[in-house]
């Protein structure tokens, strides 16, 4: 007789996972760069205030707060972000106001979001709304900037002269319509020692008048303030794709009184486990558990799902998403504050806080550009003069036009909106991304580990093979024997035991669960216990063994199945087997097409699972992955990604963000499956999958190169536009207020250019 296997079951073992980018790091892997945390932990005895910063559109206000607050007392750290204008400063000063005095010293117009010192939150929605506006006056200002810069140019083409009291008068009337703030922004910056764009601008401008060209100085300052007006309503697009997910969760919700009544509450002041109920239609308000009715409901704005998805009682819910059908009533799991919805939120704003190798790389370019470019204007301006004995205004002139050309505006815009727009889609798609580095990192993947259960399979097992021993060929003997074998396994919390039930309850068998006395778990084998007096026991393949009851016959039956991957488990009297029942964890519906993606686009499929070698390599080639490994512990993970590291380089791992943790922190970029709902996954995933679509790793992937592709076309845009001016105005041939319009025009195209990513997983 054939030696009996064991059974083996794909458990693993849990344990908490301390994720390699937990967020008191400042510091990625070596081969990730570095990387500053959005909100790193706060030091003992420091305090941490939230601003929201109304001026604050481009690196170049940042920049100077950044080497302002460089040199003031207190100051720990700061983290900037910029599309939602946001500073947040950690500190070790008795009050903020220190912080928000020089903030107004800098024009930057501070108002206080939060404050950790005093427990205080003293921004209203209506103050953060309208941070983002341009208000009428500004408009109206604007209009008249404009028109009198025309008027200027309009006098002199028809005859008049460019220093003509009526040019002059219009030139001052632009001048202090349109472009004051930026020049109260450039003495800001010489004040302060920095080369921003506002003080190029402001250099440029006065040139300009100082020699005489008062109709050029008008129309510069007033392209220039247009350009930003356009830029920053440009940016409200960015801002809008965040704003959009914070507005689907309805302010409202239909909660149960104590008196049974139903009441309209303001979803912000609804407590836990209260009833709720949604009607079809209806947006949910917070996320819960279905207590009555069946519907479906649309949760894309959560899991990226496209189809509808059924709820009955027992089911989760979650915050934002539509339900389409019926009516329901839920009770409340998690506050307004606490809500999938909300967490998604918060990742996808913190995650534009971690700048993305490029943007990193632009912000370093950018800041020993300009001195170089301020120099060679100088030296453009001196020289030829003081050389060659050339004239001194043409020359100044050509060295205005340079430092008009020298703003990087529209080199390091670019990187955070393009950043945004690809981390936004990627939420609305399901797929939420932790920061801009691993959004870059993504087209650099060459394998991918792959957990089995719950990852390449449903993580569910469910009775797939249902055989008589030959002896008991009866039918009617076969339902009893299966009510006999699902009564026992309703004793149990084994997972094959609930599968055991799950069928007999699915099959639609008339008959409820017999009585069993004298029940008893027998240590990984099995169960016993008495049915109508009769002595019955359900276990696997070694117990059958131990029993001495395991026939040749029967040995080849349970070897067939175990070599298809299932799992067997059989229902024997006291001298004889009567039932077969094989329970096999079945494979995704996604998981073929997923993986054939990821081959499709260079990016090799490898599964490390704990189940047996025979199980990994069913499922393994089910679903079309060469290389399957099995019997992993969790050391034998860590270092299988070692081994892939050392091969392919960049390697990710797919989990469920608790288990397998050593191997999750050793990948390239950690990847939690179904993380909806769950807490340990969104927090400690660097990209989290919120639902079960593995088919979404390879949409990551390709967002990734798509958003280096758009990076890279930005880079060029802006660098480009630059070095064709520098050419022109080394040669005379370009102008103050073309060289402002190659400015503005650089940045819009390369703010829309980044744009594009918002529709690029549609």
């Amino acid at each position: 007789m054939a030696s009996c296997q064991h059974e083996h079951s794909d458990h693993h073992n849990h344990h908490d996972h301390q994720h390699k980018h937990d967020h008191s790091h400042e510091h990625a892997q070596a081969d990730a760069g570095t990387v500053v945390a959005y909100r790193p932990a706060l030091a003992a005895g420091a305090a941490e205030a939230v601003f929201l910063i109304q001026k604050m559109d481009c690196p170049t206000e940042e920049k100077l707060i950044r080497d302002r607050f460089k040199s003031m007392a207190g100051i720990e750290a700061m983290q900037f972000n910029l599309i939602q204008r946001e500073l947040t400063v950690q500190h070790r000063l008795p009050s903020v106001d220190s912080i928000v005095a020089t903030l107004k010293a800098l024009d930057m117009e501070p108002a206080l979001k939060s404050d950790t010192l005093t427990g205080a939150t003293g921004l209203s929605e209506d103050l953060g709304d309208g941070a983002f506006r341009i208000s009428r006056k500004k408009w109206l200002l604007m209009a008249l900037s404009g028109i009198t810069a025309v008027g200027a140019e309009v006098v002199v083409w028809s005859g008049g002269q460019d220093s003509s009291w009526l040019v002059i008068g219009l030139a001052l009337i632009a001048i202090l319509s349109g472009g004051l703030d930026t020049l109260k922004k450039g003495w800001i910056a010489l004040r302060n020692l920095s080369l921003n764009m506002n003080f190029l601008m402001s250099i440029a401008v006065i040139g300009a008048a100082v020699i005489g060209q008062w109709p050029e100085a008008a129309v510069v300052i007033f392209l220039f303030a247009l350009a930003e007006m356009i830029e920053a309503l440009s940016l409200d697009r960015a801002r809008n794709a965040i704003k959009g997910l914070m507005a689907m969760a309805p302010d409202m919700a239909t909660v149960q009184g104590a008196d049974g009544e139903w009441r309209e509450v303001a979803t912000g002041e609804v407590t836990l486990a209260a009833l709720i109920r949604v009607k079809p239609g209806a947006r949910v308000p917070l996320d819960g558990l279905v207590k009555e009715g069946q519907t479906t409901i649309n949760q894309a704005a959560i899991t990226g799902e496209g189809m509808p998805v059924a709820k009955q009682a027992g089911d989760q819910v979650f915050a934002g998403t539509i339900n389409e059908r019926g009516s329901f009533v839920y009770e409340v799991t998690a506050l307004q504050a606490n809500s999938t919805l909300a967490r998604i939120i918060k990742s996808v704003q913190q995650a534009q806080g971690e700048r993305a190798p490029t943007q990193r790389f632009v912000d370093q370019f950018a800041r020993y550009y300009i001195p170089v470019v301020v120099l060679a204007a100088i030296l453009v301006a001196a020289l030829p003069p003081l050389l060659m004995g050339a004239a001194f205004y043409p020359w100044l002139y050509k060295a205005l036009v340079l430092l008009v050309i020298a703003c990087p505006c529209a080199l390091v815009i670019s990187t955070p909106v393009t950043v945004v727009s690809g981390l936004a889609a990627a939420a609305k798609h399901g797929i939420l991304i932790k920061g801009g580095v691993y959004l870059e990192m993504g087209r650099k993947l060459k394998a991918l580990a792959l957990d089995k259960t719950g990852t390449l399979t449903q993580g569910k097992p469910r009775v797939t093979d249902v055989q008589l021993v030959q002896s008991v060929a009866d039918i009617s003997d076969g339902l009893q024997l299966q009510l006999q074998a699902a009564s026992l396994a309703s004793r149990s919390d084994h997972p094959v035991s609930g599968a055991v039930v799950a069928h007999w309850q699915a099959s639609g068998n008339s008959g409820s669960l017999l009585d069993v006395s004298g029940f008893e778990a027998l240590t990984g084998r099995g169960v016993q216990g008495m049915i109508a007096g009769q002595q019955f026991y359900l276990g696997n393949h070694r117990l059958v063994h131990e029993m001495n009851i395991c026939s040749p016959e029967l040995e080849a039956r349970l070897s067939a199945l175990e070599s298809e991957g299932k799992t067997t488990v059989v229902l024997c009297s006291a001298s004889r087997p009567l039932l077969i029942l094989a329970v096999a964890d079945t494979v995704r519906e996604t998981a073929l097409e997923a993986v054939a993606k990821l081959r499709s686009i260079g990016v090799e499929a490898v599964m490390l699972t704990g189940d047996n070698a025979h199980t990994a390599q069913t499922i393994a080639t089910q679903v079309g992955i060469s290389d399957a490994r099995g019997d992993q512990l969790p050391q034998d993970k860590l270092e299988a990604i070692n081994d892939l590291r050392a091969r392919y380089g960049h390697v990710g791992m797919v989990g469920d963000g608790i288990n397998d943790a050593p191997a999750l922190a050793q990948a390239s970029i950690g990847f939690a499956m179904g993380a909806a709902g769950s807490d340990t996954a969104l927090e400690t995933a660097d990209v989290a999958l919120m639902d079960d679509d593995l088919r979404k790793i390879p949409d990551f992937i390709r967002l990734s190169k798509k958003t280096y592709a758009v990076l890279m076309q930005n880079i060029t845009l802006a660098l480009g536009i630059k070095a064709i001016f520098l050419v022109l105005a080394l040669s005379g041939e370009a102008t103050l207020w073309m060289a402002v319009f190659a400015d503005m025009g650089a940045s819009l195209l390369v703010v829309f250019n980044g744009l594009r990513l918002l529709r690029a997983l549609r």
